[in-house]
C-alpha cells in the first residue's frame, strides 16, 4: 500500500482500493516523488529535516494532520533540533537564511499567485542556491500536490 492509500484509509477491496488500482503507476510515481523530494541522495543546502518540517508545516498550513504527522515522523527521523521547531507555523526564526526559506515555503502554500521574482532574489541575497530555490519549490509543488490528491481521495471515499 502507497503512502496516499495509507493516508487517505483506503480500505483493502473497497471500490475507491479498485479504482486506485486502475491509477498503479500514478501512485508509483507519487511515491517516487516523494522520496525524491523528501530524501534525495545530494540534499543539497536543503537538510533532510528542513525539508521535512517544511513539509509538515505546509500540510499543516492546508489543514491535513494525517499529512502533517507523517512528517513528523520524518522530522523526528532526521535528529535536527533546530529545524524540527519550523514544523509548526508561526515558530519565530532568526537566522535571516532559514527565516527566508520559510517565508518562501509559506508564500507557495498559502498564496503561490503571490510570488514574484524579487522573492526569488531575496533567498538568493541571504545565500540560498539557485539550485536550492528549484529545490524548495519542488518540495511546496509536491506537498501541495499530495494535500490534494488526499483530499480528493477522501471525498471519493465518502461517497460510497
Amino acid at each position: 500500500m502507497t503512502l496516499i492509500e495509507t493516508l487517505a484509509s483506503v480500505s483493502p477491496g473497497s471500490a475507491l482500493a479498485e479504482a486506485m488500482g486502475k491509477r498503479a503507476e500514478i501512485l508509483r510515481l507519487s511515491e517516487a516523488a516523494h522520496d525524491a523530494v523528501l530524501l534525495p541522495r545530494d540534499p543539497g543546502g536543503l537538510s533532510y529535516g528542513l525539508r521535512a518540517a517544511l513539509a509538515a508545516r505546509m500540510a499543516r498550513h492546508n489543514r491535513s494532520p494525517a499529512l502533517a504527522s507523517h512528517y513528523d515522523t520524518l522530522v523526528a527521523r532526521a535528529g535536527e533540533a533546530a529545524t524540527a521547531l519550523l514544523a509548526e507555523p508561526g515558530t519565530k526564526v532568526t537566522d535571516p537564511r532559514t527565516a527566508e526559506i520559510v517565508r518562501h515555503a509559506d508564500r507557495l502554500t498559502l498564496a503561490p499567485r503571490d510570488a514574484t521574482r524579487a522573492d526569488v532574489e531575496a533567498l538568493g541575497q541571504v545565500g540560498v542556491t539557485d539550485a536550492d530555490i528549484v529545490r524548495l519549490a519542488e518540495l511546496a509543488a509536491f506537498v501541495n500536490y499530495q494535500v490534494r490528491v488526499l483530499a480528493g481521495l477522501k471525498l471519493l471515499g465518502e461517497m460510497r
